[in-house]
């Protein structure tokens, strides 16, 4: 028995009785943070035991001393191959040790600073860390004789590459998105923001999948009780399995029974980062390109990234063109049934003839018509969603042509009922975010039935449901109709209308309370002055 093994088992006694152990030297404790033992072999086969003899869990066994062996333990297809062959593997078999270690101690330093050539190396001293970071793409390092494992950095494995949105694209802004790797987008945004007050925290969320979930933010910027907030809510997440930020979203949002976003969630490193900066917290998610951003607020679902990149005159007409399109999309097929069914004395009469003329051959109401249509155009959307890429928006197209034809001429709905269910449907892709374009498909069935009991009396009181619906939810404590209700004046100028970015003078109030200074005075451009045109002219500074 080596020397410095036998210095090493005089405190043995006094650590098995804290943890509890048995002969063989594993820990009896019956906790997910099971100490590990100092048997080689017995670890080893613990963890073949514990993944079911994975044919994916690689297992090397190397004697690196005359009195030490260790194990490198990865897991085939998450790891970086070269790195491990280059720069752990090679250091380890190549490093010319003829002497034993003095002691425990000086192994791990040996291994750890003259062996392995790879940073991110940690300790491990427990079966649920060292399966947590087995799985999760580092090298496993156990040691014959010691209670501690080394983790190594050396994530890798297939990814996707930075590719454009499909979702949310721009004529002017960049072309890059998020991907499916939660470093590869915490890269893209610290590349926007080099700032040392970004701050990143990560969490593992679901008992089964351990799924990475980090937070976001600028400190000194970002309101500290919505941060400390969005931590609580993600620290109570009681649950197995986490596979995409739509589980987040629906854990932690305000408000369940509502059918309007109270998170904005995007593809766009961009929007991520301009939600960071004026006060907002990112919730990324291992495993989905959809980032979450929070308080999300009514307006900024009707904004894009284009906005910001064009004139203010024009980026404030669209945003005009997508509200009065949003509210189009809900209201049309009701104003419809209102006027036709109860209201036809506010029809113009040359027209009230020709819509009682075309619907003179329909067997149905005008509500039951319109619920026939929408029905069939969303069964077709949802066809063209599903199908394969390059047959579905055909199909769509044609499906909706040839079933809206044979329809008209079948009777059984009338060509304005056509126009009608066209109209909105259009109107609702003029939605940048289809969360709320989403929302509004669900609604519009709602306002039709009003409309079709009360007329123009009960769409209104829909109306003013919707909005006092609008006005009582919260995102994070935040109003969900601010800057709007309440209406806060100094935070207006980025809203359905935009002001220049000269006049983005504070970040929102309710958003931020601190740092709400954004930009430096006289930002406004200012033309040359004339004495200056005449220097320029006679050339005197030039």
């Amino acid at each position: 028995m080596p020397y410095w093994w036998n210095l090493y088992g005089k405190n043995q006694k006094k650590r098995n009785a804290k943890i509890g152990k048995d002969k063989s030297g594993q820990a009896t404790t019956s906790s997910n943070k099971e100490l590990l033992g100092n048997n080689l072999d017995e670890n080893v086969k613990n963890i073949i035991k514990l993944t079911g003899n994975s044919t994916d869990i690689i297992i090397r066994k190397l004697d690196i001393s005359p009195n030490l062996r260790i194990a490198v333990i990865y897991t085939d297809g998450l790891v970086d191959d070269k790195t491990i062959n280059d720069f752990l593997l090679e250091g380890i078999i190549n490093e010319d040790i003829s002497k034993p270690f003095v002691s425990f101690e000086h192994a791990l330093h040996v291994i750890k600073e003259k062996m392995i050539a790879i940073g991110g190396i940690k300790s491990i001293h427990n079966w649920n860390d060292l399966f947590l970071s087995l799985l999760s793409g580092e090298t496993i390092i156990l040691m014959n004789g010691s209670f501690e494992a080394l983790s190594v950095s050396t994530e890798g494995g297939e990814k996707r590459q930075i590719s454009e949105p499909g979702t949310e694209t721009t004529i002017r802004g960049a072309r890059e998105g998020f991907t499916e790797t939660l470093r590869t987008n915490t890269a893209l945004i610290r590349k926007r923001i080099k700032n040392p007050n970004l701050w990143l925290e990560t969490f593992n969320i679901g008992k089964v999948t351990q799924t990475d979930v980090a937070i976001m933010y600028i400190n000194g910027i970002a309101n500290d009780d919505i941060v400390q907030e969005v931590r609580r809510r993600l620290q109570r997440i009681d649950i197995d399995s986490i596979l995409e930020s739509g589980y987040i979203e629906q854990l932690i949002e305000d408000q369940t029974y509502t059918s309007f976003p109270t998170l904005y969630h995007t593809e766009r490193p961009d929007v991520v980062s301009a939600n960071l900066l004026e006060g907002r917290i990112a919730i990324l998610v291992n495993g989905t390109p959809f980032i979450l951003t929070a308080p999300a607020l009514f307006v900024e679902f009707f904004q894009a990234a284009d906005d910001y990149y064009s004139r203010f005159d024009i980026s404030t007409g669209i945003r005009i063109l997508r509200v009065i399109a949003f509210f189009l999309s809900i209201i049309a097929p009701s104003f419809y049934i209102a006027a036709t069914t109860f209201h036809q004395e506010m029809i113009p009469t040359l027209l009230v003839i020709t819509v009682a003329a075309q619907r003179e051959s329909v067997p149905f109401p005008a509500f039951v018509e319109a619920v026939i249509m929408e029905v069939i155009f969303e069964i077709l959307r949802e066809a063209g969603v599903r199908l394969p890429k390059a047959i579905g928006q055909t199909v769509s197209i044609v499906g909706a042509l040839v079933i809206g034809q044979a329809a008209v001429q079948a009777g059984i709905v009338s060509p304005a009922m056509v126009i009608i269910v066209s109209i909105t449907a259009i109107a609702n892709f003029a939605t940048p975010s289809f969360s709320m374009a989403i929302a509004a498909r669900l609604i519009r069935f709602l306002f039709m039935f009003f409309a079709a009991t009360l007329g123009f009396y009960g769409l209104i009181m829909a109306v003013l449901a919707m909005t006092i619906h609008l006005c009582s939810l919260r995102s994070f404590g935040v109003p969900y109709m601010s800057p709007l209700a309440p209406f806060i004046p100094n935070n207006a100028d980025d809203t359905i209308i935009r002001m220049p970015i000269w006049a983005f003078k504070e970040r929102p109030r309710l958003i931020n309370q601190k740092n709400i200074i954004r930009a430096g005075k006289n930002q406004k451009p200012h033309p040359p002055s004339k004495q200056s045109n005449n220097k320029n002219e006679t050339g005197e500074h030039e």
